[in-house]
């Protein structure tokens, strides 16, 4: 079977390992969370209503209250300042197209001018 055939092929790969590496401990690889303690990204409403706060919670962390799905979570998120902006923006695109998600694109022009705004 030919390259351009193949179906299996996983879209935003790096964003894939990079979330196992740093989100998937807590969120879990199939992203549904860990029940009322953690927050699931798979078919989350929250991260559908704030792509323009996700870099800045991914890079910072969160301690505030998030509602997701109708159910409040209020453990707090470390943040992964490590990650470059690049790496923000792929991990971004792999949890709004995993899990049955169809939360669009984002560039990484748009990660950084929502990191310039939550800048710390």
């Amino acid at each position: 079977m030919g390259l351009l055939t193949r179906c299996d092929q996983t879209t935003y790969k790096q964003g894939e390992l990079l979330y196992v590496k740093f989100c998937s401990n807590c969120h879990a690889e199939d992203g549904k969370g860990l029940k009322a303690l953690i927050p699931p990204l798979a078919g989350a409403d929250y991260l559908k209503q704030h792509q323009d706060e996700l870099a800045c919670i991914i890079k910072y962390g969160i301690s505030s209250k998030i509602k997701v799905n109708g159910v409040e979570f209020e453990q707090p998120m470390p943040g992964v300042p490590q990650l470059s902006d690049f790496e923000i923006t792929n991990i971004i695109n792999y949890i709004n197209q995993a899990w049955g998600n169809d939360y669009g694109y984002v560039k990484i022009a748009y990660v950084r001018k929502s990191l310039k705004v939550c800048d710390k």
